[in-house]
Parts: C-alpha cells; sequence; structure tokens
C-alpha cells in the first residue's frame, strides 16, 4: 500500500464550502494510496498513527517529508488551456494583435501541426502546469489536423501523471461558410461528432477519483454551426459527467459577429441551441451584461476566467467580482500558451486578483475588491466545480491526495510571514516545492520526477522552429 505523511508544514489552508479558509499551523498529511486519511496537526498526526495504524508505525511509510517552511494548498486547477500552443509562444502576441486577427495569423501555422507535435507541446505545457501548482487541468484541443488525436495530448498527460479532462474540440464553419477559421483546419460535422463518440467511449472515466474524463467542445461561434452546437449537447447528455465547453462573449468583435450572424448576443445565441446548465462551463465570459451575469448564476452554467490572455489580446477585463457575488460558478485557467506565453497556474490567480482590483469602467476599484483568499478559492475549489468534481479542491479526509506546497521561507517571501498563504499571490509567484497528485509524489524538493526535461525541450523547439518556418 503507498503511503505518505508530510509533516512539520507551516501553514495547512483549505477551503470550506462558506468560502472560509481552515489555516492549520504545524500541519500534516497522512496519504494511504491515493486518498487523504488525516488531516491536523504534526502533534494530532502523530498520535492518530500510533492509535489507528500500528502496522505504519512500526513498518514505517513509504515516504515521509519535512515541509518546515512551506505552505500547502489544494492542488490547483486549470480550467481552460490549449496546450498544442506552446510551439507559437510570442507568435503574434509580440505585435500586439486582437483575438480575431491573431486567429487568422496562427491558423496557417497551426495547421502543419502533426501527431508528435501535439504530443510534445502538451508534455510541455503539462510539466510546467505541473511545476506552478496545478494538479487538474482542462485542455481545449479544436483542430486536427494531418493525422493528430486527442489521444496524443492523453498520452502525454499520462506520462506526466496530471489529473486530467481533454476536450474533444471542433471547428466546422470555415471562412466559405462564413466563419473565422479557413476551411483546411476544419472537418465535416458527420466526422467530429464521430469522433467524439470514439474519444468517450474509448477513454472517459465517469468514476470517482477518475484521472481522465473526456469533455466535448465545440470551438466558438465564429468557427462552428449551430447544429454543432446542438448535437454536441444532446451526445454529451447521453453519457454520465461528460462536460460541454466552448468560448463565449470573449470580445467585442465576437458580439458584432453574434448579431450578425445569429441576430443575437453570444449568451442569447447559447441558450438557444441548448447550451446551459451545471454541465457546461464557457472560457472567458469577459462582455455580459448584468442580466447575462444573472442568467449565468440561474442557469448554474461555469465561467473559466482567463486574466493574462484577456489583456494581452486586448479583450477587456471579465467583471468577476460581480459574477462571484451573484454566485456563478467560477474558475481560472491559463488560455492558450500562444495568447499568455506561460503556464503558470498560480500566477495566473495572482493576475485574478490584481486585475479585479483594478476594474473595469463603471466600478469603482478598491485594494479589497479581491482578495488573495478570494482569487485562491477560484484557483482550487471553484475549478473543480466547474469540472463537476467532489473529490478535489479541498483537503479534506477523503477526498483525492492532490495538494501542492510552496516555500515561504525564501528570499520572495522575506518579511511575508505575517499572512503566509495571503503571500503565495502578493509576492512573486514561485515554483511548486512538492507536488502530489493522485498520493503520487510528482515533485519533490522542486524537482520534477517524472521523467528529464532537457531532452523534451530540445524535441519541442525543434518542431516549433519548424512549424512556424513553414
Amino acid at each position: 500500500m503507498n503511503s505518505l505523511f508530510i509533516k512539520n508544514i507551516d501553514v495547512l489552508a483549505t477551503i470550506e464550502h462558506n468560502h472560509t479558509w481552515q489555516e492549520i499551523k504545524q500541519a500534516a498529511i497522512v496519504v494511504e494510496e491515493n486518498q487523504i486519511k488525516f488531516i491536523g496537526t504534526t502533534v494530532e498526526a502523530t498520535r492518530w498513527i500510533a492509535e489507528t495504524r500500528p502496522d505504519i508505525e512500526r513498518d514505517g511509510f513509504n515516504k515521509v517529508i519535512d515541509a518546515h517552511g512551506c505552505v500547502v494548498i489544494p492542488g490547483l486547477v486549470n480550467g481552460h488551456h490549449h496546450l498544442y500552443q506552446t510551439l507559437t509562444r510570442t507568435t503574434g502576441t509580440g505585435h500586439g494583435m486582437v483575438l480575431f486577427d491573431w486567429l487568422k495569423f496562427l491558423y496557417p501555422i497551426w495547421a502543419r501541426m502533426t501527431p508528435e507535435a501535439v504530443y510534445v507541446s502538451a508534455k510541455v505545457g503539462l510539466t510546467e502546469l505541473v511545476l506552478s501548482g496545478c494538479t487538474t487541468v482542462a485542455d481545449h484541443l479544436y483542430l486536427y489536423p494531418n493525422g493528430s488525436k486527442i489521444d496524443d495530448e492523453i498520452r502525454a498527460a499520462q506520462e506526466v501523471g496530471v489529473r486530467f479532462h481533454p476536450t474533444r474540440g471542433s471547428m466546422s464553419l470555415g471562412e466559405s461558410q462564413g466563419g473565422l477559421p479557413p476551411d483546411r483546419v476544419c472537418d465535416t460535422e458527420p466526422t467530429i461528432i464521430k469522433d467524439c463518440i470514439r474519444a468517450i467511449e474509448t477513454f472517459h472515466d465517469p468514476k470517482p477519483f477518475s484521472m481522465l474524463r473526456i469533455g466535448l467542445a465545440p470551438c466558438s461561434p465564429f468557427s462552428v454551426t449551430g447544429n454543432l452546437m446542438q448535437e454536441s449537447a444532446a451526445l454529451a447528455r447521453q453519457y454520465p459527467l461528460v462536460n460541454l465547453h466552448t468560448h463565449l462573449a470573449e470580445t467585442k468583435d465576437e458580439d458584432r459577429f453574434c448579431l450578425e450572424m445569429f441576430g443575437k448576443r453570444p449568451i442569447e445565441y447559447a441558450e438557444s441551441v441548448n447550451w446551459a446548465g451545471e454541465d457546461v462551463w464557457f472560457a472567458h465570459m469577459v462582455h455580459p451584461n448584468e442580466a447575462e451575469i444573472t442568467w449565468l448564476a440561474q442557469t448554474n452554467s461555469g465561467v473559466c476566467h482567463c486574466p493574462s490572455s484577456n489583456m494581452i489580446l486586448a479583450s477587456g477585463i471579465a467583471p468577476i467580482r460581480q459574477m462571484v457575488d451573484q454566485h456563478v460558478r467560477v474558475g481560472l485557467g491559463v488560455d492558450g500558451s500562444a495568447s499568455n506565453d506561460g503556464n503558470h497556474m498560480l500566477g495566473e490567480a495572482r493576475q485574478a486578483m490584481l486585475l479585479q482590483r483594478v476594474g473595469w469602467p463603471g466600478f469603482e476599484s478598491r485594494a479589497d475588491s479581491f482578495t488573495a483568499r478570494e482569487s485562491l478559492e477560484l484557483a482550487t475549489l471553484g475549478g473543480a466545480k466547474l469540472l463537476r468534481r467532489d473529490d478535489i479542491g479541498r483537503l479534506v479526509v477523503g477526498k483525492a491526495a492532490d495538494f501542492v506546497a510552496f516555500r515561504v521561507d525564501d528570499l520572495a517571501h522575506a518579511g511575508g510571514l505575517a499572512d503566509p498563504l495571503a503571500s503565495l499571490l502578493t509576492c512573486a509567484p514561485g515554483q511548486v516545492w512538492l507536488s502530489v497528485i493522485n498520493g503520487r509524489v510528482i515533485v519533490e524538493d522542486g524537482q520534477f520526477l517524472p521523467f528529464e526535461l532537457p531532452p523534451l525541450i530540445e524535441r519541442h523547439n525543434q518542431i516549433s522552429r519548424e512549424m512556424v518556418a513553414g
């Protein structure tokens, strides 16, 4: 039996369902297999082990880690990503392009992707995410050139050891039909639906503690038809815990496109094609009005906030403060590595906190407009709720053993120990010191354990150069 004892944690922090944080000093966690068995102080844990686990006390744990100088929190949940975009970092973003122009610039480059490119880029992006504190990742792969499949990134996730929610994305509305992407990166809708069924029936695991769940994700209102949106929703709802995901209300250009193409604003359009409810979460949601925020709350539809991407592409500032106040399900995502140029989930939580403090036109900005703990809740329990998971997002006995430790006794946090938990976001976001995913140690003492990184980076950069050069 796998057994793990993390002791002498400076502060162990976990979010409660009433939006308060429980913070335990000199804490410990006991893990057996992939499940949390005890949380408390180190003294209490030692007593519990002696009373309830004499075999472990006698024979010892498989691994004991002294986490003195660390803050331990639930593993971060990344609710929206495009892993393949690690291949085109800085390609377009450095020139200040907005979303539609940026996409048109990059579609021809992405059309050169191969199955190996999808696999290698996913492996790079997932590793970077893990080192930033992420333990669960939802990815949106929406184009499949040259024989690429969702299988390619699933293989990468299994080798990294991350909990994975890949979504089988799609594009079917090419330029010839009034859409944004060129026809050559689109697929026919029968082909898309057939492969969605294959992906679900091959890979989807709805059981508790699942490491792999499939979602369906038509890309956006400007790249798929209403028919595909409806068919995808109907298909997903035939299977347990297959979620629905798409981009929505990201830019003013999208607003104009939807009004011209469908005669509706983006959210009204989503409602018309049966995209609402607890199984739906939308990426971005930068431009909802007050009535639409109320609709999101009433329908229990989720929102994944991607602050860095929205800033880089000049999309705007999502009104997350208002959404949270109306009890909309909100989580965080780093979005594509080419519209962020980074995969740092703790850094994204910091950006979310700062951006809500800046505010938006008509919003009275204040330093207390969004606290560090509120942002950390979005990055943990908020993301778990987006994905309809009740086995992750909190550190509670019986939940999955997904947690991370950050050092707060280092140079970047010197003088910040008045509030160690908040310092994770108010100080410079650091690299994870320890990462445990499903009870398995993936990062220890800051070192990524599953495989060597230099050969992966070298091959990734070679593929990237060839793709961009054409």
